[in-house]
C-alpha cells in the first residue's frame, strides 16, 4: 500500500508560482505512475499531469507551458511547478498513484488528502 502525502498549496496571487510537493510511503514508488489531480467547487476532478519513471510527461491542455510535473525516485516524491497561476487554477489538488501505464480517474490505486490552492485575480 502507497500513502500520499501533499503539501505546497497556499494563497497566491494571479501570474504568481506555487510548487506542489507529494511524498510518497510504504511501497515501491518508482513503480507507479504517478499524478496530479485537481478538482474545483461543482467541477469534477480532473487530471492535470501525470509522470511515469523514465516516460515522457502528460499534461492537460489548459495547463501546458505553465507546469511542470517532476519526481525524485531517490526521495520517494512528485513534484507539481505551478507558474503563470490563473484564477482559474483555484482547486484542491490530488496526488496520485496508478500501477497501470497510464494516468486515469479510474484507473488510480492510491489517493492523497488534497491541498488547496487559491489564486486571487
Amino acid at each position: 500500500q502507497l500513502q500520499l502525502v501533499e503539501s505546497g498549496g497556499g494563497l497566491v496571487q494571479a501570474g504568481g508560482s506555487l510548487r506542489l510537493s507529494c511524498a510518497a510511503s510504504g511501497d515501491t514508488f518508482s513503480t507507479y505512475t504517478m499524478g496530479w489531480f485537481r478538482q474545483s467547487p461543482g467541477k469534477e476532478r480532473e487530471l492535470v499531469a501525470a509522470r511515469k519513471r523514465y516516460s515522457a510527461s502528460t499534461y492537460a491542455d489548459s495547463v501546458k507551458g505553465r507546469f511542470t510535473i517532476s519526481r525524485d525516485d531517490a526521495k520517494n516524491t512528485v513534484y507539481l511547478q505551478m507558474n503563470s497561476l490563473e484564477a482559474e487554477d483555484t482547486a484542491v489538488y490530488y496526488c496520485a498513484a496508478t500501477r497501470q501505464v497510464t494516468m486515469s480517474h479510474e484507473g488510480v490505486n492510491y489517493w492523497g488528502k488534497g491541498t488547496l490552492v487559491t489564486v486571487s485575480s
